[in-house]
């Protein structure tokens, strides 16, 4: 009691002193004021602005992810009584008021969190900052720590919270820059239907319409950017380079059909034999590569010192045929996984019959297509999809089809191995498939499907005749 009594006369003192004494020992005895009470506290506090530098017009990254942080917290842990918040919108959200406080704990300790907001004197410039209260005796082993799962926790928010782009560099014609839209795509690993050796890869996809989907799938699951990187609109490796620079971390970098994109191969062929060869090279010819993206530009790209400057970035390459890609670029340690995009598997199969048409329609048709499978039939996932799609309203249509064509596929490959193969139906049911030969190698003559399967028998004769005429003349005949 006999302190505070002090106290109140210290601060009647000091307001009776500060019409009397100048302004620079007041400037001295407010300092003197600012230890004692530092002195006497148990607390530390830090202060977080929201820009930095006099001119305030650098922007501190702190006082975002301070932000970030508290605004889950506050949405997951509400105090009690809870604070007084602001209400945003576009997206709806809300952030703590100013000269409101929020705690936290770490370790143990009690950590106090409170919003500033200052309106500076002639001028309608507002100062926000948060101020950090800490335990004065742990705070050297609390700061640093603290602030560090702050700042992951924040990143990890701003990511999985913001909206996703997909960028595309501009033509070579002007500066080689990024341009964006938004990303949204639907697909997910779990609308993807993966077989089940392959839970910690990527599933397997078919061409085209597929690997969109699977890059799509990776980019939502792991909340990446996307960068689709057009090499034909590169002018040439140090464009390349700069493109690189400008992508952001955390991002996947997509080059689709890298066997087309550039003639690679071609070019490291052509060269070796300009090497080998007596006569002088084109001086057109080499201006030509220099002024363009090369094979080592490439290679430098995806994994050189350059790819070194960001962190967590994937890098996709889509082809259709893997045999005409450069082997410098499928070396060990360059592709980390190899995924063979190839037709449906049984597992495959009966998720993509269990969602377009139910379990119903997979338990009738599983044992009559694994069997179609297991003699041969080959489908893609873009080509069931096709079939089921046009038939989602009518399950027992779709089984049809889907058997008839697995059917067809093995029809088509037996004949021409000089084999075909008979399907009767009986009561809606495909029993079962007996091989036998007609003819040899000379002929073929079938009938496929009675009742029902001209359309068979048409394919067969067609098929036949095909092949006839692709034999030489040795005393072979068509049908």
């Amino acid at each position: 009691m006999e302190l505070l009594s002090q106290m109140w006369s210290l601060l009647g003192l000091m307001a009776v002193l500060q019409n009397v004494l100048p302004a620079q020992l007041l400037s001295i005895l407010h300092s003197l004021w600012q230890t004692v009470q530092d002195s006497l506290t148990p607390y530390s506090y830090f202060d977080v602005p929201e820009f930095l530098g006099s001119a305030s017009v650098d922007p501190n990254e702190l006082y975002r992810h301070v932000h970030l942080y508290l605004h889950r917290r506050l949405l997951l842990h509400p105090p009690s009584p809870p604070p007084r918040l602001t209400l945003c919108s576009s997206p709806a959200s809300f952030s703590l008021s100013p000269n409101n406080s929020v705690e936290d704990s770490f370790s143990g300790h009690r950590i106090l969190w409170t919003h500033h907001s200052d309106t500076l004197q002639d001028s309608l410039e507002e100062r926000r900052s948060f101020s950090l209260r800490l335990p004065k005796r742990h705070s050297p082993s609390l700061l640093l720590p603290y602030l560090s799962q702050l700042s992951a926790a924040a990143r990890d928010i701003d990511l999985s919270s913001r909206d996703r782009r997909i960028y595309t560099n501009s033509s070579a014609s002007s500066h080689c820059s990024w341009t964006s839209v938004p990303f949204r795509h639907p697909a997910t690993f779990l609308t993807l239907a993966l077989p089940p050796d392959l839970p910690r890869l990527l599933p397997p996809r078919t061409s085209g319409i597929r690997q969109v989907l699977l890059i799509a799938a990776m980019a939502n699951h792991l909340a990446y950017d996307v960068y689709d990187l057009e090499l034909t609109r590169v002018p040439h490796n140090s464009a390349l380079k700069s493109l690189l620079l400008q992508t952001t971390p955390r991002s996947i970098i997509v080059i689709e059909d890298i066997d087309c994109s550039l003639r690679l191969t071609a070019d490291r062929r052509r060269s070796k034999k300009r090497k080998a060869s007596t006569s002088p090279p084109c001086s057109d010819e080499d201006e030509e590569s220099g002024e363009r993206v090369t094979l080592s530009g490439l290679l430098n790209f995806t994994d050189g010192l350059w790819s070194c400057c960001g962190e967590e970035r994937i890098v996709v390459f889509t082809t259709n045929y893997k045999q005409q890609i450069d082997p410098a670029l499928l070396r060990p340690g360059r592709m980390d996984v190899h995924v063979q995009l190839g037709p449906c598997g049984s597992h495959v199969l009966r998720e993509m019959v269990l969602r377009y048409i139910g379990e119903a329609a997979a338990e009738e048709m599983m044992p009559v297509a694994e069997r179609s499978l297991a003699d041969g039939a080959t489908m893609t996932p873009a080509e069931v999809g096709e079939v089921l799609l046009r038939n989602r309203d009518a399950p027992e249509t779709a089984v049809r089809e889907l058997i008839a064509e697995l059917n067809a596929r093995i029809c088509s490959e037996e004949v021409e191995e000089g084999w075909i193969e008979e399907v009767e139906e009986e009561d809606g049911v495909w029993p079962g498939k007996e091989k036998r030969r007609r003819g040899g190698s000379d002929g073929i003559v079938a009938e496929v499907g009675r009742g029902r399967g001209g359309g068979w028998e048409r394919r067969v004769r067609f098929l036949g005749r095909v092949r006839s005429l692709t034999k030489s003349d040795s005393g072979r005949r068509g049908v």
